[in-house]
């Protein structure tokens, strides 16, 4: 969502749009209504390939041999990414010379599909794995160790064998925007070797720390393999890179941990759209200036229901919430992440019903669990601006995080919040909220307690948490900061124009100055507009001439 909200502010650039998709279900959710700044749109698959029936002679197949087997005995002797203040190694050359020579084999050919899911691709990873000087833990791989990196190589190295690297394609940008590093960044990386295009790439949770944390069943053969692989694509479009945008302090130490240029860093906040929340955040002032229409004593935990996020903590730090404060209630509103989650969520539900009994005033009453677990779109949760608004204390208890958007929404609302201290909640808090250490409950209840017993601190830190929030972590931020970060960019890189001269050729000065001046400085020539285009006509002004540099002298 970003990236729309990007693209939507940006509305003085025109876009193209390259898009990755990961599965069919992402397919098949649909489109997203593109602004008219969005000139075109390109998307690919990398959860399927078909064969691209490129069949390759002698020479093509001696190419591919030679470079897959030198990006296989970089993967086998690299080693692990070390920090930014180490050299560029042989291994990382080695890798980066290999990748640019297969894009070239790929583009020359129309594709690598085929080659890459070949035994000849099996037999060189194989090589490089026994040949003098692999890494122990790439000899021991084994022929399934084998085909699984193989198999992993060839979904990575899809985008090489896309139709995108042309002059009408990526050549004819003036700046690439990758949306994360890794294999999203490749057709970037790609662009900027083809034709010299400048590279911008955000991360908002960096890619090889993912990698990291997946794969946790794999043989040491594998790990280590795709490791190399992920640690060196890693650096290479870290070097290619004219810039880096982590999101937050959290991303960049990672990013400067796996071999980033401090030079390059720029810290850019994600822009959140603060207007779902405006009317909650506005009335937040209840707590100082009158009495409260919200329940003062109902927690808020709002999230996606997954074992990171640590709601086995939160009860038992409810439980101990409960026995100072006996009328406080919680509520948990999130959706299960996937089969895991699903199960977590049974787990949270039967441990809420062995904490806390339900409640009757007598014996012929119906009790109520204080713990209501809810999803969003129900009575009273119909938004996440709405759940806020029904609490006075919005809680975090996660022990794995990257950037905690839901803090941010509940600061928008003018939320007191308490938080574990992981991933950038300290950056994104900044003293407007109480933190405390991850899987301790009973500091947990404490903090939430305080907060309960005092309205007038739940008020300074709901106002001073709003305001921190519309200055840092609003759209317009975001969209200043990027829009300064691109004309920096383009400023920094040399024009990329043909050598005048050719029978084709634009004249020197031969339009003049305010025709490249915006507006309509000229009369309009009627022109005919397809019924299609009728709801939403272009403006009618006539094509000006590119604006050529010229040495003068």
């Amino acid at each position: 969502m970003w990236c729309d909200r990007l693209v939507r502010g940006l509305d003085i650039h025109e876009f193209d749009v390259y898009a990755f998709s990961t599965g069919q279900a992402q397919e098949d959710a649909g489109w997203v209504e593109l602004p008219p700044q969005v000139a075109r749109v390109r998307t690919a698959p990398l959860w399927t390939a078909e064969e691209d029936g490129v069949v390759h002679g002698r020479r093509a197949r001696r190419r591919f041999t030679e470079h897959y087997g030198d990006l296989a005995a970089a993967l086998c002797t690299a080693a692990e990414p070390g920090t930014a203040a180490e050299p560029r190694t042989a291994e990382a050359d080695r890798f980066a010379n290999a990748l640019h020579g297969l894009a070239e084999l790929a583009r020359d050919e129309g594709g690598l599909v085929a080659a890459l899911r070949s035994e000849r691709a099996v037999r060189a990873l194989e090589r490089a794995c026994r040949a003098p000087g692999a890494r122990r833990t790439a000899r021991d791989a084994r022929v399934p160790d084998l085909l699984a990196v193989a198999d992993h190589l060839e979904r990575a190295l899809r985008p090489l064998s896309l139709d995108w690297y042309e002059e009408d394609g990526l050549g004819a940008v003036d700046l690439c925007h990758a949306a994360s590093g890794g294999v999203a960044a490749l057709p970037g990386l790609l662009a900027h070797h083809f034709f010299g295009v400048p590279l911008l790439v955000t991360e908002y949770g960096v890619r090889l720390r993912t990698h990291y944390l997946t794969r946790p069943d794999a043989s040491p053969a594998v790990r280590s393999l795709l490791a190399a692989f992920h640690g060196l694509l890693t650096a290479e479009t870290y070097r290619a890179a004219s810039f880096l945008v982590p999101g937050n302090a959290h991303a960049r130490r990672w990013q400067e941990r796996c071999g980033a240029d401090r030079a390059k860093l720029r810290t850019i906040h994600p822009g959140m759209d603060a207007t779902p929340f405006a009317h909650v955040g506005e009335d937040a002032g209840g707590d100082r200036d009158k009495p409260e229409q919200r329940d003062p004593r109902t927690l808020v935990w709002i999230g996606r229901v997954e074992p990171a996020k640590d709601l086995v903590s939160l009860l038992h730090a409810f439980a101990e919430v409960r026995a100072a404060e006996p009328g406080t209630r919680l509520r948990i509103v999130g959706r299960p992440s996937g089969p895991e989650g699903e199960a977590y969520l049974g787990h949270c539900r039967a441990l809420a019903a062995q904490l806390f009994p339900d409640e009757a005033d007598g014996p012929h009453a119906v009790g109520q669990n204080p713990v209501s677990f809810e999803q969003l779109g129900g009575p009273g949760a119909e938004s996440t601006a709405d759940v806020h608004a029904g609490g006075t204390v919005t809680v975090l208890s996660s022990v794995v995080e990257g950037f905690p958007a839901g803090l941010i929404e509940a600061m928008f609302c003018g939320r007191a919040t308490v938080s574990t201290d992981v991933g950038a909640v300290v950056e994104v808090i900044g003293g407007t909220g109480l933190v405390v250490p991850p899987r301790n409950p009973r500091a947990l209840a404490e903090a939430c307690v305080s907060l309960l017993r005092d309205p007038e601190r739940r008020a300074r830190l709901g106002a001073a948490a709003r305001a921190r929030a519309l200055e840092l972590f609003s759209v317009e931020q975001n969209v200043v900061a990027f829009h300064s970060l691109y004309l920096e960019t383009v400023a920094r890189t040399p024009v990329r124009r043909p050598v005048l001269g050719g029978a084709g050729d634009p004249l020197p000065f031969a339009a003049p100055a305010e025709a490249h001046v915006p507006g309509h400085w000229t009369e309009p020539t009627p022109r005919a507009v397809p019924t299609w285009a009728a709801e939403t006509p272009e403006p009618l002004m006539e094509p000006v001439a590119e604006p050529v540099t010229e040495t003068v002298r």
